[in-house]
């Protein structure tokens, strides 16, 4: 009997409001939408770096024609500064430090250069002789990047050592403040959707304010008076929470699906790996639900 009394109440105060029940779910759907952005972007930089890393290496870039280094005073890098580059990469202060290295000529650079811009017409205005020749190590710990370049920034033949983990992280950088941007959106109207549930909550409570009368004299309990109105709020959030949840599995499964066919060599999350943001989702909106009812409940429906 109680429990057919606290859903008809609940039917009836969705009924009333339903103009502004509508509202929260929508703001509600936006503020945790954002929120799941934010997740997403997080996984995905995650998912970036633990790839990436693995990969990336250290350039020791050689002299070229025309290379203002001081190290290139005397010209380009002739065969004898190549083979003892070599053989410092070789010796045991410094392969302690080294997975592998490989030697990239001018024309496996050129060869390079053409693939990753083989839609530029940037291609047709670099020679061969452009690019320099250089020394791709890979890394036992990428940390230590500082060693390799002290160690060969002022030999003769190099012109600069780049640690390609740097240009990642500027990427990484990026990503993360749009995270940031997400987050604070998301909190903006998060506090929009507390001031809409509390708004609606308050309007359901002005508007049974007869019915509650009633329900005190007759001795009903603060928890039966109060719990239609806080499960109004909480039904409301949690269409919000699945709406956006459904959203983030659509952006993974299509739009982030379609871009890992057409970058291969970049590793995108799953729609699999969305999900475990869902449940967080409906956590956050249970939570803004509940807290905002109860605390609209406490001024403006005396129990």
């Amino acid at each position: 009997m109680r429990l057919a009394f606290i859903l008809s109440e609940i039917g009836s105060g969705l009924r009333r409001n339903l103009t502004m029940v509508i509202s929260v779910i929508l703001v509600t759907f936006i503020s945790l939408t954002f929120v799941g952005a934010a997740g997403m972007l997080q996984l995905q930089i995650n998912q970036m770096k633990g790839y990436w890393y693995d990969k990336v290496q250290v350039a020791i870039f050689l002299c070229n024609e025309g290379s203002a280094a001081a190290g290139c005073a005397s010209g380009p890098v002739t065969d004898e500064q190549q083979k003892n580059l070599e053989a410092l990469l070789r010796s045991p202060a410094v392969a302690q430090y080294i997975n592998e290295f490989q030697f990239e000529s001018k024309e496996d650079a050129y060869g390079h250069f053409k693939e990753q811009f083989s839609n530029s017409p940037i291609v047709d205005s670099v020679a061969p002789d452009q690019l320099p020749a250089s020394f791709r190590i890979n890394m036992k710990d990428p940390e230590k990047y500082q060693i390799i370049s002290e160690t060969f920034a002022s030999q003769p033949g190099v012109e600069s050592v780049i640690d390609q983990r740097k240009i990642l992280e500027q990427l990484f950088s990026v990503m993360n403040g749009a995270s940031v941007v997400a987050v604070v959106i998301a909190a903006v109207m998060i506090v929009c959707a507390i001031l809409l549930i509390a708004t609606t909550i308050r309007l359901s409570a002005f508007s049974r304010r007869r019915e509650t009368g009633i329900m005190r004299l007759v001795g009903a309990s603060k928890t039966v008076i109060q719990l239609p109105f806080i499960l109004e709020g909480v039904i409301a959030a949690l269409i919000g929470a699945a709406l956006a949840s459904g959203t983030l599995w659509a952006v993974s499964y299509f739009f982030l699906g379609d871009l890992s066919k057409q970058f291969q060599d970049t590793p995108f999350i799953s729609p699999g790996q969305t999900l475990v943001l869902v449940p967080a989702l409906f956590a956050l909106g249970v939570i803004l639900a509940g807290i905002s009812s109860l605390l609209t409940l406490r001024r403006y429906l005396r129990v």
